[in-house]
């Protein structure tokens, strides 16, 4: 998209650039670059073969979701790796996370602008030629030549701005010697402009003012659409950014409280952490034990009990007593920075898949140019004169334009989309529909996913109900998820006043006789807890056990069933302990599953299956799954997810139920038939509609009205999927 609203790196600037190059161990440096306008797997492969001829560079690696650009290598000169990416027709600046957090859709005002400009000048380009078509015979010459001066003086400027995305697509597409749609676009636009000159220059009897314009309007409604699918794939990438600009209180050696941004922290630092903050880095808790919410580390929900001198990860929310937390890694050294690049790296492989759309685009693109210049080129033998033979080309162009072709994928897309968030899901990712018609195995998480993902009171009966609602009271008083489900299982009521709340042990009101406790096991005088998590007692009475644990979700077996009847595998990954995971898997009928498997052990697994030509379709819900779901070949979520999850997938389930994933799939599938009816539907067209062209027999102004009609006939092909019907 060119160097529309940048504002970064300067020239005069070069002299800083080397605060930006980072240590990237055995004595090599990494330089990480923000690039603007790349769009597609042709760009990644341009600009990564581009950085690797700079001297110095080994490798260099391309995020389209966030722009960043990895390159790491030995003596590295920045201000030159800038140029270079520059050269190439791309925008290019030192990445910033805070820049880029900020930055917002800059990409998506454009395209707005441009559609707003196209969308006014073609109403007032038509109001015109109307008046010419229309009332042609009452309008002398010179009145006529006026009011296609007129149209021409609104068309020209606003199809020269409204087209930018297409012109500078067009301009990266021949830089790189790469076939793309744009190039016939462009070219058509530019040569019915030229063309309409003429013509109103030497009182000719046709322009094309407003079919520029209005072709223009209508590409751009496309390219917006396309864009906005894109754009909802970036935000799981932007929230692991923020994730580590977040600002900290360091504890100096004297004493002293100072906020400082995660990024500055080094090894030995002492961390401030009130119960509710996330630990920023990797660390070791320095002066007593608490509670931890491990979810992004293991998945699971409930906390855990962690003692003083304990490894915590970076990532773990305190749940119990504030604690001090000395640094053993920098940020860029914790699990969230391993989880940030793991999913850079699975956004890189799917960014590297080509969509149907382009892939035709190769073969159809060069074929329609070098068919308007033999046709160009015969009636100018043939003895026609130029601007006949001219014209002949421009209508192979406009009746050749790749509307329809363009149309084929957007418009199945659309319908099924529309389909499938009737039926509870949500398609975020343009092309996830392609790759979910590929995929050959299923992998689900647990927790959140194959489970609800809230504990939920197990054996109720067995508790008397008076001890339930005095236990239920003190729980309404507390948010942790155990109170929570107590308080859910005793139903509606009132909540205990007076209540105190002692961080890592517990609740308790009351003194004396009267004294009532709600939490843990050595809180309550339990002597022997087993697998019991919750205990309540009430002065010298026996403390009575509450035990919870995960609910299978309802449809979670059929799933299953329905899709082994698909012909799919199923496997089960998850970080909760074997006997749990065994039991879970037993019960939803899958047999292929693994336990303890850490965030970036899912990820690497997703990859193995990647690397093994293994098409798979990740489910999960945990911040933990956010990596595995950008590595695997497309993605779902459910909407209970975490936030991080949800921007990490390709689609999401509005519900609780999981069927809608099987739904999906039958829809993908058929989708996927349809697209290429479309593309047959195209061809079909174009092998009718360009011999007429050829000989003469089509004029510019009917090419556009039968390239509208084939867009139109794809579009209805597509709306058979609105229909029932399994794949």
């Amino acid at each position: 998209m060119g160097a529309i609203g940048l504002s970064g790196f300067r020239p005069e600037q070069a002299d800083d650039l080397s605060r930006y190059l980072k240590d990237a161990g055995r004595g090599e440096e990494r330089f990480d670059v923000m690039v603007k306008g790349a769009r597609c797997a042709g760009c990644i492969a341009k600009i990564e073969r581009g950085v690797k001829a700079v001297p110095g560079v080994r490798d260099g690696r391309l995020n389209l979701s966030t722009g960043k650009l990895v390159v790491t290598g030995r003596s590295l000169k920045p201000e030159t790796i800038l140029r270079y990416v520059r050269d190439l027709g791309y925008d290019a600046q030192p990445f910033d996370a805070g820049e880029i957090l900020d930055a917002g859709d800059w990409e998506g005002r454009f395209l707005l602008r441009c559609m707003a400009v196209a969308g006014f000048a073609t109403v007032f380009t038509m109001g015109l030629t109307d008046a010419i078509w229309y009332g042609g015979g009452d309008l002398g010459t010179e009145a006529r030549r006026n009011f296609f001066w007129l149209a021409g003086a609104i068309s020209i400027p606003a199809t020269l701005y409204s087209a930018q995305p297409f012109f500078q697509a067009a301009w990266r597409s021949i830089r790189s010697a790469r076939a793309g749609m744009d190039v016939p676009i462009s070219l058509a636009l530019l040569l019915s402009l030229g063309m309409s000159i003429y013509q109103t220059a030497t009182d000719g009897a046709h322009t094309y003012f407003d079919a520029s314009v209005m072709l223009t309007f209508l590409l751009l409604i496309g390219r917006y659409l396309d864009h906005r699918l894109r754009d909802r794939a970036r935000g799981a990438a932007r929230h692991l950014l923020a994730m580590q600009t977040l600002l900290v209180r360091r504890q100096g050696p004297d004493g002293t409280i100072q906020t400082v941004p995660a990024r500055e922290l080094m090894p030995g630092d002492m961390v401030m952490l009130a119960s509710g903050d996330r630990a920023p880095v990797n660390g070791m808790l320095a002066d007593r034990g608490t509670e931890l919410d491990l979810s992004l580390v293991t998945g699971e929900v409930l906390p855990q009990a962690v003692a003083q001198g304990a490894l915590v990860q970076a990532g773990s929310v305190v749940t119990g007593l504030p604690v001090l937390l000395q640094a053993t890694a920098r940020v860029e050294d914790s699990l969230i920075a391993d989880l940030a690049r793991l999913l850079e790296a699975g956004q890189q492989v799917r960014n590297r898949y080509v969509r149907l759309a382009d892939r035709a685009a190769r073969a159809y693109v060069p074929g329609v140019f070098a068919l308007s210049v033999l046709v160009m080129a015969g009636w100018l033998i043939a003895g026609a004169p130029l601007a006949s033979a001219v014209t002949s080309a421009i209508t192979i162009l406009i009746i050749t334009c790749p509307c329809a072709l363009g149309l084929a994928v957007p418009a199945v897309q659309v319908v099924a989309t529309e389909r499938l968030f009737r039926k509870g899901v949500f398609v975020k990712s343009g092309d996830a529909l392609e790759r979910l018609a590929q995929i050959e195995k299923v992998v689900f998480d647990k927790t959140g996913t194959l489970t609800v993902g809230n504990p939920v009171l197990c054996d109720r009966e067995r508790i008397a109900p008076e001890i339930l609602d005095r236990a239920a009271k003190l729980a309404r008083a507390s948010r942790h998820p155990l109170a929570t489900a107590l308080a859910d299982a005793a139903g509606p009521g009132e909540a205990a006043s007076d209540v105190r709340e002692v961080a890592g042990s517990g609740l308790e009101r009351g003194s004396g006789a009267d004294l009532e406790r709600l939490g843990s096991a050595t809180w309550c005088g339990a002597e022997n807890p087993g697998a019991v998590q919750l205990w309540y007692r009430r002065g010298a009475e026996a403390p009575v056990g509450f035990r919870f644990e995960d609910r299978i979700r309802p449809d979670a077996k059929a799933l299953v069933r329905e899709l082994e009847a698909k012909g799919l595998s199923v496997e089960m990954l998850t970080g909760d302990v074997p006997l749990i995971a065994a039991r879970i898997a037993g019960e939803v009928g899958i047999t292929d599953w693994q336990a303890a498997v850490r965030p970036e052990q899912k990820a690497h697994h997703l990859e193995a299956l990647a690397k093994a030509n293994i098409r798979t379709l990740m489910v999960g819900d945990g911040l933990n799954d956010a990596a595995a779901l950008a590595m695997a070949h497309v993605s779902i979520a459910p909407g209970t997810a975490a936030d991080i999850s949800q921007k990490a997938a390709d689609m999401v389930l509005r519900g609780g139920d999981l069927m809608p994933i099987a739904e999906a799939i039958a829809v993908a599938r058929k989708a996927r038939r349809l697209v290429l009816e479309n593309f047959a539907l195209a061809l079909a067209y174009n092998l009718t509609a360009i011999p007429l062209a050829a000989l003469g027999m089509v004029t510019p102004l009917i090419a556009a009205a039968t390239m509208a009609g084939s867009s139109l006939l794809v579009t209805l092909n597509a709306l058979r999927l609105m229909g029932g019907g399994k794949s």
